[in-house]
């Protein structure tokens, strides 16, 4: 029967090129700057001499700054393949979420201050002035909807809350950021002086806000439609291969032409019963080739356990591949990989896929006892066959210190134990993948131990 285990490909994601991130974070910064001079430019500083004018000037800046990170965040998380290569899923949401509360933060100093200026200047209450920006206004019915909307998205947001939702919820909720960014463009365009005090400034917000919608049509929309009409993506099979952990075997037409790598991740949905449409990511568990691919997951809530039930011949739905946990971040030529529990998929895939001398590649891989060993049959055919040492890390972690090692292992310092299993592991390239705390620890460790920054690689999929 055949498998998705290390065919040749075809096409491989180009490289990243340093200059691709740094060109992102400049452009990002001169956003802001630029912002900023069109508040200048209309007249910003002078109107901070009377108290009026203060709160309504700065009320202006307030709301340029976070329409512009509300425009930044939609371009973060838009799937722009350049951009997801130079940062990584992981960083890339980080940054999103900074950006995100930072515009609700600089919105809601713009509403305080805004209203707070026109009553100065109006002469008349608080509330009275609010209700007649909302109602006479043009457009600040939908910018208060708007506004709601992006409140709702910042609040699930929030790490106590985001713990509260599954998945699949907090997707869906986080979707109505774009109706918010949506909603209140009107608002802004039409009453806003700031966008239409002259043809730079109309220029940049029409400009700003066509490249955030296009982004999101092209990237979010398009390209995933294209992708799946082209290549046609159904399961094969479905492997039990351990307590929990199912492996979905898949198939579909000329993958050999898919930009994918080992250690990159999609957002599948299986078209099979109720939630069907709510995405979840997995990643390739094998290196992709032929016209075949697999991915393995563990069952940690209704998107990963409804895998199991998955019938050879269900239609499968894909977005990415996205992730660069993969070779184009490697520096040298030996590899250290660090996997605990489900993490071993992706590194995985990177031993079957990545060029290597026999003695070169080490994996440290954790489990709580053997039988949570996943792929041990396919990784130990591997040993045998190119030279990859494996060290089993068996039993429950140690309660007494944060370390990534079982508590058999306490008496030892992490980097010593680093420099014990992988000599000279500062002139290896050193791969991650596990739960948060434990990636956490091993990055620690191997600072520790001196491998250089840009030799170690890793992304956590916590969101």
């Amino acid at each position: 029967m055949p498998t998705a285990l290390a065919v040749p490909r075809l096409v491989r994601p180009r490289s990243v090129r340093a200059w691709w991130r740094d060109a992102a974070g400049l452009t990002a910064w001169l956003s802001v700057l630029f912002v900023t001079a069109l508040w200048v430019s209309g007249r910003g500083v002078q109107d901070l001499g009377s108290p009026a004018g203060f709160l309504t000037s700065a009320g202006r800046l307030t709301g340029l700054v976070a329409a512009d990170l509300l425009l930044l965040q939609v371009l973060l998380m838009a799937r722009i393949p350049w951009v997801e290569r130079s940062y990584g899923q992981d960083e890339l949401a980080r940054r999103h979420r900074l950006a995100g509360f930072a515009s609700i933060v600089l919105l809601a100093a713009h509403l305080v201050l805004i209203s707070l200026g026109y009553a100065a200047t109006d002469r008349s209450g608080v509330v009275a002035e609010v209700w007649t920006l909302v109602t006479t206004y043009p457009g600040m019915l939908l910018a208060t909807a708007g506004t709601a909307a992006l409140v709702m998205v910042a609040v699930t947001s929030i790490r106590a809350a985001r713990r509260r939702l599954r998945y699949e919820s907090w997707h869906l909720l986080h979707l109505y950021a774009y109706l918010g960014a949506g909603l209140a463009l009107p608002h802004q365009l039409w009453t806003g002086a700031d966008f239409t005090a002259s043809p730079v400034a109309t220029a940049f917000w029409w400009t700003a806000y066509g490249a955030a919608a296009g982004a999101v049509l092209v990237f979010r929309l398009g390209r995933p439609v294209w992708l799946n009409v082209r290549h046609r993506l159904v399961v094969e099979r479905v492997v039990r291969e351990g307590p929990g952990v199912v492996s979905v075997h898949l198939r579909g037409r000329h993958l050999d032409r898919l930009s994918v790598a080992a250690g990159q991740f999609f957002v599948w949905r299986f078209v099979s019963g109720p939630g069907w449409t709510r995405g979840k990511p997995f990643s390739l568990s094998a290196a992709p080739g032929g016209d075949r691919l697999r991915i393995t997951a563990k069952n940690l809530g209704p998107g990963s356990r409804r895998l199991a039930t998955l019938e050879p011949g269900t239609r499968a739905l894909f977005e990415g591949p996205y992730g660069r946990l993969t070779g184009t971040v490697r520096k040298g030529s030996k590899l250290a990989m660090f996997a605990s529990g489900i993490g071993i998929t992706p590194l995985r895939a990177l031993l079957a896929e990545l060029p290597y001398q026999p003695g070169d590649a080490v994996l440290l891989y954790r489990a709580r006892r053997p039988a949570d060993l996943l792929f041990r049959h396919e990784l130990e055919e591997l040993a045998a066959r190119r030279g990859v040492r494996i060290h089993y890390l068996l039993g429950r972690r140690s309660r007494d210190r944060s370390s990534w090692l079982p508590a058999g292992y306490a008496p030892v310092p992490d980097d010593a134990v680093l420099h014990r299993l992988v000599p000279g592991i500062a002139d290896h390239d050193v791969y991650v993948c596990g739960p948060d705390t434990w990636t956490r620890a091993v990055l620690e460790g191997a600072r520790r131990a001196g491998v250089p920054a840009d030799r170690v690689h890793s992304e956590l999929f916590g969101w």
